[in-house]
């Protein structure tokens, strides 16, 4: 008696093979990226806005706003335990806030000096 039976022909035509089984290996759970603190994201627009507003002086309480924030969001990702992100955001959102003070705080004494100067180089008319 014979062996068994020869397997069948491949199909014709030349359609897709799938890959055989095993051929990729299953995802493995990797571990998240720490969020972002928010207090850093917030210190980071307002330190911005800082900036943007010196000409109008709101620098003054923006800038101060931004720092403190900053600051308090590098504490709180410090003793996170690597859980929460953005030191570099709270670091950048710090910095940005006191040049943000300083620059509209210079140009608040430039806008009194100007007025200042203004008032006694004034010519009066007879």
């Amino acid at each position: 008696m014979s062996g068994p039976p020869p397997p069948p022909p491949p199909p014709m035509g030349g359609g897709f093979v799938p890959p055989p089984p095993g051929g990729y290996a299953p995802m493995s759970a990797g571990y998240a990226a720490p969020r972002n603190d928010g207090l850093a994201i917030a210190s980071l627009i307002v330190g911005i806005l800082s900036l943007v507003c010196t000409l109008g002086c709101l620098g003054i309480f923006l800038g101060p706003a931004a720092a403190i924030m900053g600051y308090i969001s590098r504490q709180r990702i410090a003793t996170s335990g690597g859980a929460l992100g953005g030191g570099t955001l709270a670091v950048i959102g710090l910095v940005l806030g006191i040049i943000g003070f300083i620059a509209s705080v210079g140009w608040f004494f430039a806008i009194i000096s100007g007025a200042v100067t203004s008032m006694t180089n004034s010519t009066p008319s007879p």
